[in-house]
């Protein structure tokens, strides 16, 4: 390993917000005041590296406390931990809510999305640029997870505590008051307008939302709390997975791989410890479903965490959660301290002799680390690039142990299957689909938000409950990765069996609804300058398709019809391209929304 420190030197704020996480340096090889005895020797190298795994929360020590991250900070931060400060600037400049080069303190995302854009996303940006002092840098942010109340904007002041704020929907003086004032800005209930069904009769995902106090854990346990994992500790692992094998849940992330093969490949292997990782990592374009049940319902996660661990052999656990969700994050970790101070996680939960907790860590702005072995990789302190598989994360995951991972959405749904049994569970749906799913459901509606039904009911239906308006021009499935449909459409069944026939794609349950205000070009090409912003750059397919994409449809958007066939040829070349070679999930997907806007829609001709 080769370290080649700088002569730049921390603040006394950098160097606290670092000492604040690691404890005070032991030693002047960690940056402590230089004595003769402890140069030396190196005390410790071993066990700082062992600690790799902090640099990402250090980078967040250090941006929260300060608003950004200097040489001198960077630098201490390496020591403290023994890497290389150029390994480490890699991982710093990966992340788009970092900076290393000086800006204010105070710094204003304002969504560009889709959904934001339809609403005037464009108009807001202007407006608050004209109307913020020198104080506040002003960030083109990709989606915030706050579509139902879009347009958005997120101001967040770094300090000691970091203060953060929503404008949502946001105008130009609610988001100017965000960033100068964010003290001021009351929380809104996160069921007020995410949950339209909120309260109401028959639902399972969302019945506790907008219904139970997301920070008493008392108020979680009287609402049926807790009682699933009683049940699992009677099944055994074996009995629990059996039951989650049996309800037929797959995993909600859009992958819809079955879950209980999953877990019984991990809790399988020979190889210990095993690890399990929460992907609240939720940066897909209109996909903010995870926040919401995080927001409104954490225990329950935390419960389903702790049932899964036990299923799997798993001892520890990350929740990883995007950089983007602070008020998620907060309600997070105040249930995870809450249910360990109660026994319901540690050394031995419930008195059951089962040993298991959970650690927090905040990505920081990569849409890529939604994948899981991106994810693995920003856990671990590299870049959040992903893993050629195999070996895939059940034999070699997390520190290059068995782990599995599932999303927010996939493990909450293990609570009912063990509190009404695998057979009612399954009864839900559709053969190939069980159980309830949650659709996130904005655009050109009228009541935008979170929507539980039963997998089989058609796009029709879910669009006629959030009041689809009038002159209805296209709806997105599954997100920028996804594929739009046409108004004539709308009988598709929502399943995954069902869209696949139908030639696209449920993905994590995106629907957008967007009327013939929207011009439909300009929305692709936001769409392409999304995917080519948020490639990781590591293989070649999707490093030049994205920008070969958008460059291309920049061209076409100056000259439609017979003058854009060409562009649209290349168009299709790339896209095969980066379907068939990109090494993930980002590149294989980044044409999809163009070419059904094209095949589907016409939307050049």
């Amino acid at each position: 390993m080769d370290l080649h420190f700088g002569d730049s030197k921390p603040t006394d704020e950098e160097r606290a917000a670092v000492d604040a996480l690691l404890g005070p340096p032991e030693s002047s090889w960690e940056g402590a005041d230089r004595s003769d005895a402890d140069l030396r020797w190196a005390r410790g190298g071993r066990e700082a590296r062992d600690r790799r795994d902090l640099l990402l929360p250090g980078l967040h020590a250090i941006n929260d406390r300060v608003g950004w991250i200097s040489e001198g900070a960077l630098d201490y931060l390496c020591r403290r931990l023994t890497v290389p400060p150029a390994e480490a600037y890699g991982v710093a400049t990966f992340y788009a809510m970092f900076s290393v080069k000086p800006r204010p303190a105070t710094v204003l995302h304002v969504c560009t999305d889709p959904a934001c854009a339809a609403a005037g996303a464009p108009e807001l940006r202007a407006g608050v640029e004209e109307g913020l002092g020198s104080g506040v840098h002003l960030e083109h942010s990709p989606c915030l997870g706050l579509c139902e109340r879009a347009p958005a904007a997120l101001a967040i002041r770094a300090g000691d505590p970091v203060r953060t704020a929503v404008a949502a929907p946001a105008t130009v003086a609610g988001a100017v008051l965000a960033a100068t004032a964010p003290d001021s800005v009351p929380e809104e209930p996160a069921a007020a307008t995410a949950v339209p069904q909120a309260g109401r009769e028959g639902l399972v995902l969302l019945k506790r939302v907008g219904v139970v106090d997301p920070y008493s854990l008392d108020d979680y346990r009287s609402h049926g709390g807790y009682t699933a994992l009683r049940q699992a500790f009677g099944l055994g692992p074996a009995g629990v997975i059996r039951e989650v094998t049996d309800s037929g849940l797959v995993g909600r992330g859009g992958a819809a791989f079955p879950t209980g093969r999953k877990w019984q490949a991990t809790a399988s292997q020979p190889d210990h410890p095993h690890y399990l990782v929460c992907n609240a990592d939720e940066s897909e374009p209109g996909t903010f479903k995870d926040r919401v049940l995080m927001e409104g319902d954490p225990y329950a996660l935390v419960e389903a965490m702790t049932i899964a661990a036990y299923a799997t052999g798993a001892h520890r656990g990350f929740l990883y959660i995007r950089g983007e969700y602070p008020r998620a994050t907060l309600r997070m970790q105040h249930a995870v301290d809450q249910a360990r101070s109660r026994g319901l996680l540690g050394e031995d939960i419930l008195g059951q002799g089962f040993a298991f907790d959970i650690e927090i860590r905040r990505g920081a702005g990569a849409y890529v680390c939604g994948e899981e072995t991106a994810l693995f990789n920003s856990i671990e302190g590299y870049r959040g690039e992903p893993r050629s598989k195999p070996p895939f994360p059940v034999e070699k995951g997390l520190f290059g142990k068995p782990t599995v991972e599932n999303n927010v959405e996939t493990l909450v749904n293990v609570l009912p299957v063990l509190t009404m049994g695998a057979q009612a569970y399954a009864a839900i749906g559709t053969a190939k689909s069980t159980g309830p799913k949650l659709f996130c459901v904005s655009g050109s509606v009228a009541r935008p938000g979170i929507y539980e039904l039963p997998f089989g009911a058609t796009l029709g239906e879910l669009l006629h409950l959030a009041g689809v308006r009038d002159g209805l021009r296209a709806v997105l499935l599954g997100g920028a990765a996804g594929g739009f449909v046409r108004p004539d459409e709308l009988g598709i069944p929502l399943t995954f069996e069902g869209t696949r026939e139908a030639g696209t794609t449920l993905g994590s349950g995106v629907v957008m609804a967007f009327d013939d205000t929207v011009p439909l070009p300009r929305l692709l090409l936001r769409i392409a300058e999304f995917f080519r912003d948020e490639s990781c750059g590591q293989c070649v397919p999707c490093r030049v398709g994205t920008v070969r994409q958008e460059e291309a449809l920049h061209r076409i958007v100056a000259r439609t019809g017979a003058g854009a066939a060409d562009d649209i040829a290349l168009l299709r070349e790339v896209g095969r391209a980066m379907r068939d070679a990109s090494i993930c999930g980002l590149g294989q997907t980044a044409w999809n929304a163009v070419e059904s806007a094209i095949d589907r829609l016409g939307a050049y001709e």
